[in-house]
């Protein structure tokens, strides 16, 4: 449960800067606070990949939002200094298979975990995009649409994002009939016709619609 010093606002609520979260749970005494977030929850192929970043209170990123309202090529640029001024980054992969064994929101906890795990720093604090906690004992803090409201979980956003589209690449030099390189496994049309085509790889989420009705 979050402390007195950072009762969130109302969900709907706007905060004064992308630092306001982070300044509040400092004031209080926290060291490390991690920012985490995911990408690849609606994916048809491919895996669900986390971040967890830890940032210093003098960091500098302007430009750093969601990642969703960035082009490719902005947060290829951004991931530079994000990862040069974090004190720590962790990053969790959990693959198609074992989304479909867990479902889709417990792999997603699993990837943000496996994130926190792989931090060189223990945090005292988590700020985490959404509404679900991650299933750790370390106090934490659910911020809907935290990916526009923090810069840490921002962060989070385009390490996770980056991560994850540079894998698709891999995979469609791999699988070049399914067309990863331009719709990174999300449902699109020319991708859906891929499928029907072509059927389901050992990448794509058996248990979504879209790729069951191919098997």
């Amino acid at each position: 449960m979050p402390t007195d010093c950072t009762m969130p606002l109302l969900f709907d609520e706007p905060v004064p800067d992308m630092l306001w979260f982070e300044r509040r749970l400092r004031a209080a005494g926290v060291e490390y606070i991690a920012g985490i977030d995911e990408a690849g929850r609606g994916p048809l192929a491919g895996p669900v990949v986390a971040a967890a970043v830890v940032l210093p209170p003098d960091c500098d990123l302007p430009g750093v939002t969601d990642s969703k309202k960035l082009s490719a090529r902005r947060r290829e640029q951004l991931f530079v200094p994000i990862r040069r001024q974090a004190l720590a980054v962790g990053v969790g992969i959990v693959n198609a298979a074992q989304i479909d064994r867990l479902n889709i929101l417990q792999a997603t906890l699993v990837a943000m975990t496996q994130a926190l795990e792989r931090l060189k720093v223990t945090p005292g604090h988590l700020l985490v995009d959404g509404i679900t906690p991650v299933p750790v004992s370390i106090a934490q803090q659910t911020i809907k649409q935290g990916d526009s409201r923090s810069l840490s979980i921002a962060s989070a956003s385009i390490i996770a994002k980056v991560v994850r589209d540079r894998m698709m690449l891999v995979y469609d030099k791999r699988y070049p009939q399914y067309g990863f390189a331009a719709h990174k496994g999300y449902g699109t049309a020319a991708h859906r016709q891929a499928i029907a085509a072509c059927g389901p790889c050992e990448l794509h989420r058996k248990t979504f619609a879209g790729v069951r009705e191919y098997l």
